[in-house]
């Protein structure tokens, strides 16, 4: 089973850029972040043409996130448990039924900026949550895979001028301990499981040629239950998708499961 997440910053914007790539990566199963639309304005037909099922967790203009499976889908939750009054669209759940059933949950984890401030205490908050949630499906023990785009720099070696962000939400001490403490329930950083070089991005930003100068960081990661860490054959970053025609300022990371 091949794995990826996606941040596409926009589907309007990706219209053709997405597609081009499933058709040549030709993922099983893709979560998707960031489309910025309401679950009826998403193009689920282009997608269903190409085989795929749709599921989206949509809000207007802003976050949004979904899964295209070309397996079937059971079980298909949205919205993250734990805060009644959060409006923002930012977990999707459900379970893959591949050979081996795999639960996936697609995230896109709030940004935090400006720090100090109630969005930086929102992404705290937010990932305390994620944590609890994340006690809940290791409990079961089964083949489970949290992936998305985490707005966080894991540690210096995932950024290309680390100096720049010390003062910013996505590598503040905070962001990394709430991090690490959802590895330290037992879940595998699949690409650091595979790749420990440094120089490995999957955000590139618009502005001041960062992707000429390669300027990046690595904020979108795939963490794995043990059970599904067990089946793990691969883990690559598509890099050279942020060198397409109209690129998202992310590039999709994938796994392949034995599943």
């Amino acid at each position: 089973m091949k794995l990826a997440t996606f941040n596409i910053n926009g589907i309007k914007a990706r219209i053709e850029a997405l597609p081009a790539w499933l058709a040549a990566a030709q993922p099983d199963v893709v979560c998707l972040q960031e489309i910025k639309s309401v679950d009826e304005g998403f193009p689920r037909e282009i997608f269903e043409a190409m085989g795929y099922r749709v599921e989206t967790h949509g809000q207007k203009s802003f976050n949004g996130v979904a899964i295209l499976s070309k397996l079937p889908l059971e079980d298909v939750t949205r919205g993250l448990p734990g805060d009644e009054t959060d409006e923002q669209a930012r977990w999707i759940e459900a379970t893959v039924l591949g050979r081996r059933a795999i639960r996936v949950c697609g995230l896109y984890l709030p940004n935090g900026n400006p720090v100090p401030g109630p969005k930086y205490d929102y992404k705290l908050a937010w990932m305390s949550r994620m944590e609890a949630r994340a006690k809940v499906l290791l409990a079961q023990e089964e083949p489970t895979v949290f992936c998305g785009d985490y707005n966080v720099i894991p540690q210096d070696a995932d950024a290309a001028k680390p100096e720049l962000w010390t003062t910013d939400a996505l590598a503040l001490p905070q962001s990394r301990a709430a991090y690490r403490r959802l590895l330290a329930l037992g879940l595998t950083d699949a690409f650091r499981a595979r790749d420990a070089s440094p120089g490995q991005y999957t955000f590139w930003d618009y502005q001041a040629g960062a992707w000429e100068r390669n300027n990046g960081i690595r904020i979108d990661h795939l963490l794995l239950s043990p059970q599904a860490a067990d089946l793990l054959r691969d883990c690559q970053i598509d890099k050279q998708v942020r060198a397409g025609d109209k690129p998202s300022d992310h590039v999709p990371i994938w796994i392949n499961l034995d599943a």
